[in-house]
């Protein structure tokens, strides 16, 4: 694939990421992701409460209960626990990946990132390049 049409191909799938984030019941930040291999999405994810919790993110504080799940986790789960693999997968996220995040996509075997709206933390950024994942980040999309 060229570079211009897998960046045609990294922007609609931002986008969709974008559209699944807005399923998030979170207030403070809404967080979408979509694993792709070999063109198709294999698993999708967002923040928020475990399955069976309470769908309220916030405490009375308004800061993000300790147990919500992150969409990364929440999308790499799901295809964990299906019959796909994430090997050599593309992972699209909206927000960059924080560094508990960037563990489990480098242990799960993605080797692509691709994401929209950089963290203030760049330390699960700078862990991915170190392990020779590919990141991408498309601010403007």
């Amino acid at each position: 694939m060229t570079t211009s049409k897998q960046r045609k191909y990294d922007i609609a799938y931002l986008k969709m990421a974008q559209e699944w984030a807005k399923l998030s019941h979170c207030k403070r930040k809404q967080v979408g992701a979509l694993i792709v291999k070999d063109k198709m999405i294999i698993s999708d994810g967002y923040n928020g409460t475990p399955t069976g919790f309470e769908n309220t993110c916030e405490d009375d504080e308004n800061c993000t209960k300790w147990y919500v799940l992150h969409a990364e986790a929440n999308a790499i789960m799901k295809v964990a626990a299906s019959t796909q693999s994430s090997k050599d997968a593309t992972l699209y996220v909206t927000l960059s990946p924080c560094r508990d995040c960037s563990k489990l996509i480098f242990q799960s075997g993605i080797i692509r990132v691709v994401y929209n709206i950089e963290y203030k933390d760049k330390s699960g950024i700078n862990f991915l390049k170190k392990a020779g994942i590919e990141v991408i980040h498309i601010p403007k999309i």
